[in-house]
């Protein structure tokens, strides 16, 4: 079949020509004079092509009259100019070919507004209407601007490993990946799992990133981004978090903190441009239905100089700043969202990106800075923050000195013998190097201003919930 997309058809196909389409039906309206107008979308945009079959086609009778919502079907016929508003051209029909029913009782994508909660359970149905298939091409469109950015740049795009032994963020929250009996596992001596007897001869589990192994690329080949799914076992039901998710984690090979917050600025304003060029239409409806300030505020970001502030100036700021925190500010303690959103909301009105936080709060790899003046102890991390949701990337230079990272693990209790090969690193040709991890689901979820992450990635995986 010699397809023609609708997005072609609409835009680009001149008037006059013969194409065909396929199509998931919409609406269709059938008038006295015997005609009937059948509304079709193929994905390929927002909007939707018509078509008027007339009630001489052969199967006008026995198909055309009886297509219902979610029927699909394939048109052949002549693109026309179109009579009504709103529309460039329609199809007067030759040929209607149904393809597949839909029983108009049954079909869960009826012509009301559904909620998003219901939606989530027609996760298989749900990128038919407006909305998720808005998300779908936004989502598409980000990955590849994402992926445009690094290899303009000449960056290596690397597959770090899904099934790992190690625990890049140190926060235990990963999922056990075995193959042992779940009833009667082989047990040690001391009545512990014995993991000798396991697939991988040992403990593996799910990736929470993919930073450490993408790390000895960087140390061997330069500039390098790994882009794949990670996974947190966190057992937490908000709008802001899943089980499964995708991540873009870069590393630049003889860099310091400020390149890396550099890189991730101009990545950051990419991405929004790229988006409010390339996903016009959609874009559109999400500031029409979702959230009327989208589009204003990525492009504020596209348009902003990010402000550079160490933590420290963050905390002052946030201690004078005469608000009652639903969670205390202190230095040593984690800034949670609403301090983030009050710092590029109220107080500097534009993206930030936070440096220098405490030692004790952050992960055992990121460079260790010379005591303050106070004699508190910083690492070279950086996290960037943005309207409405505060962080959305994390990122450090890494430790590359040996002793000091060997000192970190130690202060961490971890077992410097399962990083070995981390530690080799600095051993032999080591280097300045940093890098940083975008969550892929909130930034498509900053740029269609979804509220809840679920929304925003096709088959969500949050606690008690694996359904499709």
């Amino acid at each position: 079949m010699n397809r023609t997309k609708i997005k072609q058809a609409l835009t680009q196909t001149p008037v006059g020509q013969d194409i065909t389409i396929g199509g998931w039906v919409r609406t269709v309206r059938h008038s006295k004079g015997g005609f009937s107008f059948i509304s079709l979308n193929d994905g390929s945009c927002f909007a939707q092509i018509q078509v008027i079959a007339d009630k001489d086609l052969p199967n006008y009778e026995s198909d055309i009259v009886s297509l219902t919502a979610g029927c699909s079907v394939v048109v052949t016929g002549v693109l026309v100019e179109s009579q009504g508003k709103g529309q460039r051209v329609e199809l007067q029909a030759g040929e209607v070919r149904l393809l597949g029913a839909a029983d108009a009782e049954k079909y869960p994508m009826q012509q009301k507004r559904h909620t998003f909660e219901y939606l989530r359970t027609q996760a298989h149905l749900r990128p038919r209407t407006n909305t998720f298939g808005a998300v779908a091409r936004v989502r598409n469109r980000i990955c590849s601007a994402i992926h445009e950015f690094f290899q303009q740049r000449d960056f290596l795009y690397v597959h770090t490993p899904i099934i790992t032994a190690s625990d890049c963020e140190g926060a235990g929250e990963m999922f056990n990946v075995t193959t042992l009996e779940a009833a009667a596992p082989p047990k040690t001596d001391d009545g512990t799992i014995d993991y000798d007897q396991d697939f991988f001869s040992r403990q593996t589990f799910l990736t929470v990133s993919g930073q450490l192994e993408v790390e000895p690329y960087c140390c061997s080949l330069g500039d390098v981004y790994t882009f794949g799914p990670t996974f947190r076992a966190e057992n937490s039901n908000t709008p802001r978090h899943l089980a499964e998710f995708w991540m873009v984690e870069p590393e630049m090979a003889f860099c310091d903190l400020q390149g890396d917050a550099d890189v991730a600025e101009e990545m950051l304003k990419h991405i929004f441009k790229t988006v409010l060029s390339d996903c016009d239409e959609d874009m559109a409806f999400f500031n029409q239905r979702i959230d009327k300030t989208v589009i204003e505020t990525l492009q504020h970001i596209v348009n902003s100089d990010f402000v550079r502030l160490p933590y420290t100036e963050a905390v002052e700021i946030l201690e004078k700043a005469g608000k009652q925190w639903e969670y205390p500010v202190g230095w040593g303690t984690d800034l949670q969202t609403e301090h983030e959103r009050y710092l590029t909301e109220e107080h500097f009105k534009s993206p930030v990106i936070l440096t220098d936080y405490p030692a004790s709060i952050k992960p055992f790899y990121m460079r260790v800075n010379e005591p303050d003046a106070d004699g508190r102890q910083t690492v070279a991390a950086m996290d960037v923050l943005v309207p409405k949701i505060g962080e959305i990337i994390g990122g450090a230079q890494r430790e590359e000195r040996l002793d000091v990272l060997e000192g970190r693990m130690d202060e961490c209790d971890m077992n410097k013998d399962d990083y070995w090969w981390y530690a080799d690193l600095r051993r032999y040709g080591t280097i300045p190097h940093a890098g940083f991890g975008l969550g892929l689901e909130r930034c498509v979820q900053f740029c269609t201003g979804m509220a809840n992450i679920r929304d925003v990635i096709p088959y969500p995986r949050t606690p008690r919930n694996a359904d499709f």
